[in-house]
């Protein structure tokens, strides 16, 4: 499967961009599917997953109750829907795939299958 994101952009601080990450070559409804983020000069790190099966959704501390993962399997694309932004937000945004069906908070980056190009999103303060 491929994976494109797009959706990044520049916001303020306080404000919302919805990144997306849109599937070919095989269905997001098939895999665990996951965003990651990585800012400049620190290690990439999870951000937030949904589970193939349950649709289950897991967050990172740090963005949970400001961000939300959703899937649409008729546009075969996977969201991220991220408000009140910080500047410490701002990073490469990451869309993955995870075959089978495991609990999607128990994985590592390395562990992903198939990986998009990124999105940046950068927040002003």
């Amino acid at each position: 499967v491929q994976l494109q994101a797009s959706g990044g952009g520049l916001v303020q601080a306080g404000g919302s961009l919805r990144p997306s990450c849109t599937a070919s070559g095989g269905t997001v409804s098939s895999y665990g599917m996951g965003w990651f983020r990585q800012a400049p000069n620190k290690e990439r790190e999870f951000v937030a997953a949904i589970r193939r099966s349950t649709s289950a959704t897991y967050y990172a501390g740090s963005v949970k109750g400001r961000f939300t993962i959703s899937r649409d399997s008729a546009k075969n694309t996977v969201y991220l829907q991220m408000n009140v932004l910080k500047p410490e937000d701002t990073a490469v945004y990451y869309c993955a795939a995870k075959a089978g069906n495991p609990i999607m908070s128990t994985l590592i980056g390395d562990q992903y299958d198939y990986w998009g190009q990124g999105t940046l999103v950068t927040v002003s303060s």
